[in-house]
């Protein structure tokens, strides 16, 4: 009897992950592309997954079971980010290899490169105007030098973020090449309009992204001989999603990119995939359904990687980019907490936790097969994301509160500690974006500014204790807390930024400084990352000591919920998180003066005697039954 021969088990692994997922892929496809479409699209979707399953190498496929053996390994307490142009962080690839043991003394296991694939040449609007998805950038190196990096990462624990720019190409792609050259199959590729009519239409209801140097979003392209979509820059044109084409094209990269060993893929401007006339064009639902459908095609062809949503949106539209309704923890993985960071820097100016209270509680909770990415700083502006009703309903005018914080965060306001540059003022909005690393926003050059003595020596303490509360906030908020690079060495902002080739017009690119391994012109160095006496080695060491407390802390993992507690007093920011394990109870005084929270809060929610993570120490309530919160002071506070 001839014997049978033995399946590879690999090969019955993909075909048990087709069978779980396919399903989750067909849901998402059909809510996009109707019924009609589904079947030939099906069929293309899985010749693309079979082939890259086929072109896995075997240590991404041990990587794949390791992860299906521990699903919430990005929800682990001890997850830290770090995220950095890698040129300006070590120069290139071979760079950042040999800068992890840097990284692993921070405590960081996932590693989010900014943009690494090939950009036009010139003006790329910072590298995100892709030529070729499918291409290192060769001056950080190669897709080689890529995969080599991915597979060190994993061997230390780490994980590797790459940005997937999904509305739109540089207008050198192939696909946008191909559709000049009168192509018809990738002219569908893009909305092209013959006469602005279409445009007009469209535009009645959006809002413009870059007003100060790429005002209205369509651009008349000679070759073309039409009008193309152009949200962001005239040489950025948005793919037209409704064509079942390019979510094949574009699951095509997915699958590339899960190949070269990346873990997590960023989906830059994801906000922005589908159009509707009559809408701002901004988180429409077929947009969720798309990210469904490419997740659950990549839990088949690669379960390791899992997907980031870039949504930069209200408390309303965010929560749905982690999955609600029939999408629930289907879509995006990850989200950026965008309302966070621009409350704590609400909270720092104005010494008052209300109104972060009420937005905070905006938020529906998200599935707990999910997680928040919360951060302090990013490589973008600070756009004060503050709802009108959310401001409203702590007595505030939202319009009044935006520019308040813009004046104070450019050193307008009086008193204001904030160093930061205006950046993309609207003058028919009023809105004005602000610029600039955590320590200049935070008052490092306002302090620096005074003269030698007591007050200068305070105002440093203040700003120390100042990027420590803010980074504890982010990494008490539960998720994965990201830093951005330079801010761990409290870096001020770039005063050369503007003398960078293609940078003068841009000045994000004052808070994107390179790292200073060797001494700078401020007299920044790395290497005062272990002197105390300096404000980056105890901005440094202070990160450290978080990191390492919050690491023991299981009550962070990103299952568990945050609850916004009614403020023991104004000043004092009360953050609860369940746990079978028990509570944890973060306190967060965000301001100059000394707080004193009264001990019946404590053992309301059963934390009588209790110990801080934070600082190691059993808590004691005084004899008027209250804790007394120092100047900026971080309690994170679990049954001792």
């Amino acid at each position: 009897m001839a014997a049978h021969p033995v399946p590879d088990a690999h090969d019955e692994l993909f075909e048990l992950r087709l069978e779980r997922w396919l399903p989750d892929c067909e849901a998402g496809l059909r809510a996009v592309y109707g019924s009609d479409e589904v079947p030939d699209l099906l069929a293309a979707v899985v010749g693309v997954l079979r082939t890259a399953h086929a072109a896995r190498r075997p240590a991404l496929r041990v990587h794949d079971q390791r992860r299906l053996l521990r699903p919430d390994w990005f929800q682990q307490p001890g997850m830290l980010g770090y995220a950095a142009y890698t040129e300006r962080f070590a120069g290139d690839l071979a760079g950042v290899d040999d800068a992890l043991g840097y990284l692993e003394e921070l405590g960081v296991t996932y590693l989010h490169l900014l943009p690494l694939l090939t950009p036009r040449e010139g003006d790329s609007d910072g590298g995100y105007a892709v030529a070729d998805y499918r291409r290192v950038r060769p001056d950080l190196g190669r897709n080689e030098d890529l995969s080599r990096l991915a597979d060190t990462l994993h061997e230390r624990g780490m994980s590797l973020c790459v940005d997937l720019v999904l509305n739109h190409v540089a207008r050198e792609h192939e696909w946008a090449r191909r559709a000049r050259a009168g192509e018809e199959r990738y002219r569908r590729f893009f909305r092209l309009f013959d006469d602005r009519t279409g445009p007009d239409a469209y535009e009645a209801t959006l809002p413009e992204v870059f007003p100060d140097f790429a005002p209205g979003s369509f651009t008349f392209d000679d070759e073309l001989d039409a009008w193309v979509w152009t949200t962001f820059n005239s040489f950025q044109w948005d793919v037209d999603w409704s064509n079942p084409d390019v979510f094949v094209a574009y699951l095509e990269v997915v699958c590339h990119l899960a190949n070269l060993g990346v873990d997590v893929l960023r989906l830059d401007a994801i906000a922005f995939l589908w159009k509707r006339l009559g809408t701002a064009c901004q988180n429409e639902p077929e947009v969720h359904a798309i990210t469904q459908a490419l997740r659950a095609a990549l839990r088949v062809a690669a379960p390791a990687v899992v997907l980031k949503a870039e949504a930069i949106v209200g408390p309303r539209d965010l929560v749905p980019y982690l999955g609600t309704g029939r999408h629930h923890g289907k879509v995006s993985d990850l989200a950026y907490h965008n309302s966070l960071m621009v409350q704590v820097w609400s909270m720092l100016a104005s010494r008052d936790v209300r109104l972060t209270v009420h937005a905070l509680r905006q938020f529906d909770p998200v599935p707990t097969t999910t997680s928040w990415l919360t951060y302090v700083r990013c490589h973008d502006d600070i756009g004060w994301a503050v709802d009108d009703g959310d401001a409203a309903a702590v007595g505030l005018d939202g319009h009044a509160h935006r520019g308040f914080l813009s004046d104070f965060y450019s050193g307008g306001f009086p008193g204001s500690f904030g160093r930061g540059l205006v950046f993309q003022h609207n003058e028919e909005t009023g809105d004005r974006r602000i610029s600039g690393t955590a320590a200049s926003l935070a008052g490092l050059d306002a302090a620096l500014s005074l003269p030698e003595g007591p007050a200068r020596s305070a105002a440093l303490d203040a700003v120390v204790d100042r990027l420590l509360l803010a980074h504890a906030v982010v990494m008490g908020f539960g998720g994965i807390p990201v830093l951005w690079s330079g801010d761990e060495l409290a870096l001020r902002n770039d005063p050369g930024w503007a003398e960078e080739p293609g940078h003068a017009g841009d000045n994000r690119w004052a808070h994107r400084p390179r790292l200073p391994w060797r001494r700078n012109d401020l007299g920044e160095s790395a290497e005062d990352r272990h002197d105390p006496s300096t404000v980056t080695g105890r901005v440094f060491q202070g990160l450290r000591r978080l990191t390492a407390a919050r690491r023991g802390v299981a009550q962070l993992h990103a299952a568990t919920g945050t609850e916004v507690l009614d403020p023991p007093d104004p000043g004092v920011l009360a953050l609860l998180r369940r746990h079978p394990e028990g509570p944890m109870l973060g306190l967060y005084n965000v301001t100059e003066r000394t707080v004193h929270v009264t001990g019946w809060l404590l053992g309301l929610h059963g934390l009588h005697d209790c110990v801080d993570r934070v600082s190691g120490e059993r808590v004691l309530v005084d004899d008027a039954g209250q804790v007394e919160l120092a100047p900026y002071a971080v309690r994170w506070l679990v049954a001792g």
